[in-house]
């Protein structure tokens, strides 16, 4: 009987310690299971969307017809703003959908006035993100939709400016109410961008090159630019008085349709991804 007794009691402790073990391996397990969800929380930082009309919005340029183009206000109603880690990378020539392994967006529609700011003034920031995960964010989308309200309301994309050629001024309202969407890949520019670390800021950029629609005098008189943009010229000839204010389906009426069609042709081109081409759908 006292030879069961105490193996029973040996039993009892023994089983005791194996439970301590085992116990304490769990919560070592369990210690390092928190550690590394804490770890993975902490990895984020902040993206920052901006838009930008480059030079040509903020100074001004020279059309390919010899055009003096000074911009008031170029306004660009952004909706549906979002970043993308791509995997594989984007490649908008091909056009088809992102396949995103994360995607972060910006939840309100934004009216941006490209041409705010003084001559060297910074990309317009249009909104930021916080807590993103952290990774190179290498595509981008975003729609240009109709404002709802302000001085671009009922428009993706109102301009003002004025345009000085042989003594002869032309002040112009330009609007364009059709919609489109744009979906670039990595941008291309001076350095890369959207490389997220933790808490820190990465930014992201829509660029809008204006000398598409009226050519650059900087640039080859034949080259590819200046043979697809209409330059300011037929702007000109439907000006009356020296004002133009008319929306791009108004000018039908205005423009001879040889650079009606041009111009047509050309609007959906001005969104890129710095000098990226994107994938543009005209909604």
């Amino acid at each position: 009987m006292k030879k069961l007794y105490l193996s029973v009691l040996a039993l009892t402790f023994f089983l005791a310690v194996v439970s301590g073990c085992s116990s304490g391996e769990n919560s070592q397990q369990d210690k390092e299971q928190t550690s590394k969800q804490v770890e993975q929380k902490e990895q984020t930082g902040t993206l920052h969307f901006k838009a930008n009309g480059e030079d040509f919005v903020r100074q001004g340029f020279t059309s390919k017809d010899g055009w003096d183009i000074a911009f008031e206000h170029v306004y660009v109603n952004l909706a549906a703003v979002t970043g993308y880690q791509s995997e594989p990378a984007y490649k908008a020539e091909d056009g088809g959908k992102i396949q995103p392994k994360n995607k972060v967006a910006l939840s309100e529609a934004h009216v941006v006035d490209l041409a705010k700011g003084s001559e060297n003034a910074d990309p317009i920031l249009v909104g930021q993100v916080e807590d993103v995960p952290v990774g190179h964010y290498n595509a981008i989308s975003w729609k240009m939709v109709h404002a709802e309200t302000g001085p671009s309301k009922g428009y993706s994309l109102a301009v003002t400016g004025e345009a000085v050629k042989d003594g002869k001024t032309v002040n112009f309202t330009i609007k364009d109410g059709t919609e489109y969407k744009y979906t670039g890949g990595e941008y291309i520019g001076d350095e890369r961008k959207g490389f997220v670390k933790e808490g820190e800021k990465a930014e992201l950029e829509m660029t809008f090159h204006f000398d598409h629609v009226f050519g650059d005098a900087g640039a080859p008189a034949d080259g590819g630019l200046n043979a697809a943009a209409p330059g300011f010229d037929p702007f000109a000839e439907a000006a009356e008085n020296g004002t133009l204010n008319a929306s791009i389906s108004e000018l039908e009426d205005k423009m001879c349709s040889e650079d009606y069609k041009m111009l047509k042709n050309v609007l959906p081109t001005l969104g890129h991804v710095g000098e990226g081409h994107c994938h543009v759908e005209v909604l």
